[in-house]
């Protein structure tokens, strides 16, 4: 009588799938093989200038909406900033986001 080992066969699966030209390779060359590198990198540092905006806006106890009126702006336009979703914003809205919470938006290639 054989026992059934997953473990094995879990192996044997992942392995056989493996190709040798990715062994060592780094998340970003795959993602830059697959040209997606620029809109993750995109989404990610629009995420960390929300986080920062939300930060600020939690220190000096300004809701959603308050900002938006300061913005000039509707409430929707605001909700696109904070969306997890939405990696699409203009440089111009999140310099408003700045201006209205006494920042200044700064933007430099490193």
């Amino acid at each position: 009588m054989e026992i059934w080992n997953w473990r094995r066969l879990a192996c044997v699966c992942y392995s056989s799938g493996m190709k040798q030209e990715h062994i060592g390779s780094n998340f970003d060359d795959f993602l830059n093989q697959d040209s997606l590198l620029a809109e993750c990198e995109a989404g990610a540092l629009k995420r960390v200038v929300a986080w920062q905006i939300e930060r600020e806006m939690k220190r000096r106890r300004i809701s959603r909406a308050k900002l938006a009126s300061r913005m000039r702006t509707n409430r929707a336009t605001l909700d696109r900033l904070f969306s997890q979703n939405e990696s699409s914003v203009t440089l111009q809205l999140l310099e408003q986001a700045a201006l209205a919470l006494g920042k200044k938006l700064k933007v430099e290639l490193a």
